[in-house]
């Protein structure tokens, strides 16, 4: 076993004895896994959506957080993601929307908060498209689904294309806003990781059909607050500009300093501060929340198809 499959079953091991408990939810695609986290605050249910080749471990030490504030966490694994099965056939974005769906029409019991880093993103956006009254805010962070052309796309997917370890840090530092210390420890297990069938299906079958339309976009209702990190240097900067332009005026975007493609890595404190105080101006309505960048302790001030894939 290597060293990054050995941390994720120690990491597994500590949330459940935590009192996260680990669930799975039989779908139309597959079996998939969560983890379901009963909370001690007034906040709605928080949802986190991971991105390709992740699993919902690194979100973690947001959940932790996050089930002090809110009465509920759920951490969605994607099919063949963490412990979730692979789907019997291809697995494809379309494959990807209905798993996913069919996972949180089943578990939400009100409307939730929905968090989603990049093609957990796309989740989050498509799920809100389909059940707008199960989603009571979003949450995007570098999220896929803009709208790309064919040479963007290739060029996109070509990153995902891990084959040697040298790669694989060249994409650690593509998602982070630092280079994590454990990366040539863990370099080897990436490699193989982004070789299974699951992720080379995905990244086979993206297309730009697949991305958000302007009218989709514009048709979310609901309070949307989108962090695009300053240190972000996996997804393309026009795609921040697709989603600045066609999401409704109301959503918030923010552009954090010292945060990468993934705010819950990078800084998992500040970003469940902000989703915090998001879900609190949503809840009341009221004057905007301090932005990411902004956000310090507690809970003070903290304001179609699954799409093309990031990670």
């Amino acid at each position: 076993m290597g060293i990054l499959p050995l941390a994720e079953r120690l990491a597994k091991g500590a949330l459940n004895r935590s009192g996260v408990q680990s669930r799975w939810v039989d779908t139309s695609v597959c079996r998939l896994h969560l983890y379901d986290a009963a909370g001690t605050g007034p906040l709605p249910t928080v949802v986190l959506l991971h991105g390709i080749g992740s699993s919902a471990l690194p979100f973690a030490p947001v959940l932790q957080r996050l089930r002090r504030r809110a009465r509920r966490v759920i951490a969605a694994e994607a099919p063949g993601h963490g412990w979730s099965a692979p789907p019997a056939s291809a697995f494809t974005p379309e494959c990807l929307s209905t798993a996913m769906n069919e996972l949180l029409e089943r578990e939400l019991d009100e409307p939730a908060i929905v968090v989603g880093n990049s093609l957990g993103g796309a989740v989050a956006v498509n799920f809100a498209l389909s059940s707008p009254d199960r989603v009571r805010a979003l949450v995007l962070a570098s999220p896929a689904g803009a709208c790309m052309d064919e040479t963007e796309l290739a060029e996109l997917l070509r990153v995902f294309k891990l084959r040697s370890r040298a790669d694989a840090r060249a994409f650690f530092a593509r998602l982070y806003h630092r280079v994590p210390w454990f990366t040539p420890l863990v370099a080897g297990d990436v490699v193989q990781m982004f070789a299974r069938e699951t992720i080379v299906s995905f990244t086979t079958s993206a297309r730009c059909d697949h991305a958000f339309t302007p009218e989709q976009l514009r048709s979310l209702t609901m309070p949307i607050l989108l962090i695009w990190g300053r240190s972000d240097r996996l997804m393309p900067s026009a795609n921040l500009a697709y989603f600045r332009r066609h999401l409704p005026p109301h959503a918030e975007i923010e552009e954090p300093e010292g945060i990468g493609h993934c705010p819950h890595v990078d800084d998992p404190r500040r970003f469940a501060e902000r989703i915090v105080a998001f879900a609190q101006e949503a809840l009341s309505r009221g004057t905007s929340a301090a932005p990411l960048d902004q956000a310090t302790g507690g809970a003070a001030a903290v304001g179609s198809a699954a799409r093309s894939p990031s990670e």
